[in-house]
């Protein structure tokens, strides 16, 4: 029970969340009823192809550049967002990655064969989908993959690729946002319907992203499959890699290093291939979050 002068405070929903031990998602629910409103999950808007483009959507993205060293998508990327330098270069490798207008980035969105349907636009200043494009998912890794990591942003899935070390046997999805088109969520059920996957959420710390996990556990109970959610200890996967790179070189700093960039890693080489994440896993709760719960990436700096 709150007490009258308690530190205890929030809104009615963080009220019925506490005096109903709900989640936000059931606390929403029960306070619509309250008023007659019945909550609905969001309409999915098709975009409509560009009036007489005679340009395709395949044209446009070849018609663009990959990302190189010291472009000004790579200081976007690599020095305010804080990807490292392995993992960009994985990405261009894969053909996930081109140069935006104005130093921005295009994340490719694929279909199941491969071919791309549009792209996640996203810069200093702007952030968007390819007009005329149809989002399906942003994949980073093998379709083979038996764990699929679900982020709501291209750039939180290599974020939590960063953080994990780009895992063994992990594909990074990015859905583009909230409101999934029906060949996202086609898409994402046709991953999940193969035996032993796990779906994981890894969606915003926040409401919403509380609300979007909800969607993939219902689908991944439809699907018959395991899930869990995994939650950043800060607000999205970008937030808590910068955290990280700024705390390392904090370190370092303490130590006697001479690293003075805010934000840039130096190349590193993986050990092995890949470095090896542990999950702090809440068997419990089926739930990963706070910021001791994912250990540093093992590399060598390169000599």
């Amino acid at each position: 029970m709150v007490r009258p002068l308690s530190e205890a405070k929030g809104d009615v929903f963080g009220l019925v969340e506490h005096l109903d031990r709900a989640g936000f998602l059931e606390a929403v629910e029960k306070v619509g009823s309250l008023v007659g409103f019945k909550i609905s999950a969001p309409g999915w808007q098709s975009r409509s192809p560009v009036a007489n483009s005679e340009f395709s959507i395949s044209d446009r993205w070849q018609a663009r550049r990959r990302p190189w060293q010291g472009s000004s998508t790579w200081q976007y990327l690599h020095n305010e967002r804080c990807l490292p330098t392995y993992l960009l270069r994985t990405a261009i490798e894969r053909d996930l990655l081109r140069e935006g207008p104005n130093g921005s980035l295009w994340a490719a969105h694929t279909n199941h064969a491969g071919d791309i349907t549009g792209w996640e636009a996203r810069g200093p200043q702007y952030r968007g989908f390819a007009t005329g494009g149809a989002k399906v998912l942003f994949r980073f890794g093998s379709d083979a993959s038996m764990r699929l990591a679900v982020t709501e942003a291209a750039i939180d899935a290599m974020s939590l690729a960063a953080i994990e070390g780009l895992r063994d046997g992990t594909l990074y999805l990015s859905t583009g946002g909230g409101c999934w088109s029906p060949t996202t969520a086609a898409a994402l059920g046709a991953l999940a319907s193969r035996r032993n996957v796990q779906l994981v959420a890894a969606t915003d710390a926040n409401p919403q992203g509380d609300m979007f996990a909800g969607r993939l556990r219902a689908l991944a109970d439809g699907a018959g499959c395991d899930w869990m959610r995994l939650r950043p200890p800060r607000e999205d996967w970008n937030e808590a890699l910068k955290l990280r790179v700024k705390q390392r070189n904090e370190n370092r700093k303490r130590v006697g290093g001479k690293e003075k960039e805010a934000c840039r890693m130096r190349p590193s080489r993986v050990e092995a291939g890949s470095a090896r994440f542990k999950p702090a896993l809440d068997p419990a709760g089926r739930d990963v979050g706070g910021g001791k719960g994912h250990e540093g990436l093992r590399c060598r700096t390169a000599r």
